[in-house]
């Protein structure tokens, strides 16, 4: 197992890896909207989806792979009233590409956020 880490997305907050590297798969650890240099972005859904797809970009990004390499997605939201606008983003970022998702809403998440998104990619 390869751990994979950049600067360019915020540093873990406990005691894992932004993602691993298993086999042929990449899996990120769920990504929150805390901007590279750990603050947090205190804004709408919108604005938090954003920094969670940019995150994840990034991440991606660290592992040689892009967001079509991804085969699986999870969304965590906090309110499923906001399912529609992450949608909304959520296919606005992958465009034609289609890989399957889970979304559900839990309790809550790490610092407040409203959402938290994790990917498994397929290395080619």
């Amino acid at each position: 197992m390869d751990l994979i880490s950049t600067d360019r997305a915020p540093a873990a907050i406990g005691p894992y890896a932004q993602a691993v590297c298993a086999g042929p798969y990449v899996f990120t650890s769920g990504q929150i909207p805390l901007r590279p240099d750990g603050t947090f972005v205190d804004g709408s859904i919108d604005d938090q989806v954003q920094q969670v797809l940019a995150n994840l970009d990034a991440i991606l990004l660290a592992a040689g792979l892009t967001r079509r390499d991804v085969v699986k997605a999870t969304i965590f939201l906090t309110d499923l009233v906001n399912f529609e606008r992450v949608n909304q983003a959520y296919a606005a970022y992958f465009g034609d590409h289609r890989p399957a998702r889970s979304t559900v809403q839990v309790a809550a998440l790490p610092r407040g956020a409203m959402v938290e998104i994790e990917f498994t990619a397929l290395r080619g």
